[in-house]
């Protein structure tokens, strides 16, 4: 394959912001463009090498306020949902290329939805995976809502000490099983997005271990009523047991996406398994 191999974390400038990024693959390669859920780290690195292997060249990224990408203030973002998706075009550009296959995963595929629709010209594919098709808050009355119980159990526990990476990991473990998702992978993924976090700050550890940030911006106007126009190879990702955006949010998305395709994952929560990257990595290849 031409093109030189690439590797590693840095951040970038793009829309004039400052975005974290790691690369795989080589920089000739088509680009797949995964969005942070909210941080890269919600992307396995299983998928982005088997990505890489195939014959891409794969860029992951933390949204705002998370990672290593520009942080100001997680409780007062001055940003909205349609600057997010700038962010992914600009990224597409800044990195070279002329258009990009667009990954998106939790929060992360609401920002991938919106920049496919709102940039046609700039995405040629598009992934989604364990999201939905509107915006943190109320459901439309034909979509399934988070279970009640599980969400009630898992958010009215008592929040760790942010500044004790082994207790912000133990946290994340301890929520895991009910929300569907590996203990281990839950625990080992938390410690390295506290290792990558800029602060202790319990805002800024928030923004980026439980994304509350996303329910902090404007996501305004809707764009559910615009998935029809969605002209571009599409696959949606979805756990079978996720409680947090029950499965009927992922067959909504396929069937209002022209021709989009429904991959179920039977033991996927709200978390993408590492045992279901290279499922995932061959569906995405072939878009």
């Amino acid at each position: 394959m031409a093109g030189s191999f690439q590797s590693g974390m840095t951040s970038i400038q793009a829309n004039d912001v400052d975005l974290g990024i790691e690369s795989f693959g080589r920089v000739d390669d088509p680009l797949v463009l995964l969005v942070g859920g909210t941080t890269m780290l919600s992307w396995p690195d299983a998928l982005c090498e088997r990505l890489a292997a195939g014959g891409r060249r794969v860029v992951r990224y933390d949204l705002r306020d998370s990672g290593a990408s520009t942080t100001l203030d997680p409780e007062n973002p001055c940003y909205d949902l349609r600057d997010l998706a700038a962010d992914a075009t600009a990224l597409v550009a800044t990195l070279g290329a002329e258009t990009a296959h667009i990954g998106g995963i939790g929060v992360g595929g609401m920002v991938a939805q919106v920049a496919a629709l709102d940039h046609p010209d700039v995405f040629a594919a598009l992934t989604l995976i364990g999201t939905r098709p509107i915006a943190p808050g109320p459901v439309d009355a034909d979509l399934p809502d988070h279970d009640p119980a599980v969400i009630g159990a898992v958010f009215s526990r008592a929040l760790p000490d942010w500044a004790n990476r082994d207790a912000v990991a133990a946290f994340a473990a301890e929520g895991a099983k009910a929300m569907g998702n590996d203990p281990d992978q839950a625990r080992a993924t938390a410690a390295r997005i506290w290792d990558r976090t800029p602060s202790t700050d319990p805002a800024v550890q928030q923004a980026n271990q439980l994304g509350m940030v996303f329910s902090r911006i404007n996501c305004a106007p809707r764009w559910r009523e615009r998935l029809g126009d969605i002209a571009i190879p599409t696959l949606v990702v979805h756990g079978r047991i996720d409680p947090f955006f029950p499965l009927g949010n992922a067959e909504a998305l396929a069937a209002e996406i022209p021709a989009a395709k429904l991959h179920v994952v039977d033991n996927m929560g709200t978390a993408l398994p590492h045992s279901a990257s290279g499922a995932v990595a061959a569906a995405m290849l072939i878009l």
